[in-house]
Formats: structure tokens, C-alpha cells, sequence
């Protein structure tokens, strides 16, 4: 199976391509789950990973929803041309309506400009997939939408719980789209899911820093970690790398 990797900095993009990862996805703030990566981070994952693995850049502008307004998707279309003109390998983008539906005009906007910057350019649909009422059925708008791959928890809170939906949606992408399982991945679960037909797994494989757990201001106190930073864990990769195959 493919082996994705989040990675927040150069060191995830080293450590991933070290361990043998087919491709990262790249993006910031992963505490917010996961922005737009800057320029200067897209240039230094490059020399990190040193070509060994692909690299497909996060395209959100802001947290929280997927309900864009006209500067945001102007933000992002820029941050489309930036990136894969700086060399990503692929975007991973997606759009929703109120309603929790495909926008399927906003993403399409965002495909055609990818594409009109590299031709060759690959496109996931990032996890908006699972606010959808049925994942399932919307595979077959991202199949005429053109894109590569699809990433899914199976519209649950983790693949676990949602492998009979991601073996639903492998069977209406029937070969035109590859389903990559993440959200909540377990390596215990890549053995059911690619029985099921995956071809395709997406993990952080985060570990949290923090300068701050063990001093005495920590202690019994309510306030987040502001020490706190996630960085990619060797082993977390090596064993999902073990795990896929």
C-alpha cells in the first residue's frame, strides 16, 4: 500500500523520506488541523526530502469550515499557483456548500487552476469528504471533477468506524480514483483496509514537544501547553512503512 505522511516542517519531510513514505502532504498548524503551508516551508521540505517522495501541499487558507467566501478563494488560488509553481507534486484542496454538499464550482475553480499551472499536477480532496451526507456517492463528483485521489475516514470519527463506508466508496470509484484512508488511522487497521481494497494510507505520525510538562508551572494547571509542538515521530513511520508493505 501508499504511505502518506503529514509533515509540519523540514524535519517530517526528512524523516519520511528516510523511512521510505511514498508521498508526503505538507501543510502548517497542524493543531488547527492543518493549513496552508508557506513558500519558505515548501522550499525547505524540498531539500529535506531531497526527491526521494512526493510532495502535495495543504490549500487552506483559515481553520474551521469549508464554506469559502470570494477572498478566501482567491487566497487559495493563489496559494495553488505558488506552490505547485515552486514544484509540489500535487494540491489537496476542497470546497463545501451550507448544505454540506461538493461545491462543485468552487472546486472546480481550484482544479482548473492547478492544472493551468502544471498539467501533470495531482489532486486530493482532502478530508471535507466526511461532512458530506454520503462519501460514497460524492466519489463519483470528484471522479468527473478529475481528481487523483480521495482522502476519507469513511465519514467517521476514525477509519476503524468507517471501513464498510471507505470499501463502499472503493467500489464506486471502481479503479478512477484512488481512496486513501486517515483520520484517527490505527496500524492495527491497514491489514482490514487493504483487504477491503484500499491501496492507500494517510497518518501523522505526530509526537508532541513540549518544554513545559515537566516544570512547576505545569502542574494542575488548566492552560494549554504553550510550549507545546508537534514534530514527526521516526518510529510512528517506520512502523506504518512495516504495516503497509
Amino acid at each position: 500500500m501508499k504511505l502518506e505522511i503529514v509533515a509540519v516542517g523540514a524535519q517530517g519531510a526528512a524523516v519520511a523520506a528516510h523511512e521510505e513514505a511514498d508521498r508526503i502532504e505538507l501543510c502548517s498548524a497542524l493543531e488547527l488541523g492543518g493549513l496552508t503551508p508557506s513558500q519558505g516551508l515548501m522550499e525547505a521540505a524540498q531539500e529535506a526530502a531531497s526527491g526521494r517522495l512526493e510532495i502535495h501541499a495543504l490549500i487552506r487558507s483559515r481553520p474551521g469550515d469549508f464554506l469559502y467566501s470570494g477572498a478566501d478563494m482567491d487566497t487559495m488560488n493563489r496559494e495553488v499557483r505558488c506552490l505547485l509553481t515552486q514544484g509540489a507534486h500535487g494540491v489537496v484542496i476542497g470546497v463545501l456548500t451550507a448544505a454540506g454538499e461538493i461545491d462543485v464550482l468552487a472546486t472546480r475553480k481550484l482544479v482548473e487552476t492547478a492544472l493551468e499551472t502544471n498539467p501533470d499536477a495531482q489532486l486530493t480532496f482532502h478530508r471535507a469528504i466526511d461532512q458530506t451526507p454520503d462519501p460514497a456517492a460524492a466519489v463519483e463528483q470528484l471522479v468527473e471533477l478529475g481528481f487523483t485521489r480521495v482522502l476519507s475516514s469513511g465519514g467517521a470519527a476514525t477509519v476503524g468506524a468507517g471501513i464498510v463506508t471507505l470499501e463502499r466508496m472503493v467500489q464506486r470509484a471502481a479503479g478512477r480514483i484512488e481512496v486513501m484512508a486517515g483520520g484517527g488511522l490505527a496500524l492495527d487497521d491497514i491489514p482490514a483496509l487493504h483487504a477491503s481494497g484500499l491501496s492507500a494510507v494517510h497518518l501523522s505520525a505526530k509526537s508532541t514537544i513540549s518544554t513545559w510538562k515537566n516544570s512547576d508551572r505545569a502542574l494542575d494547571s488548566p492552560e494549554p501547553d504553550p510550549t507545546a509542538y508537534m514534530v514527526t515521530n521516526r518510529e510512528l513511520v517506520r512502523a506504518a512503512r512495516i504495516a503497509a508493505g
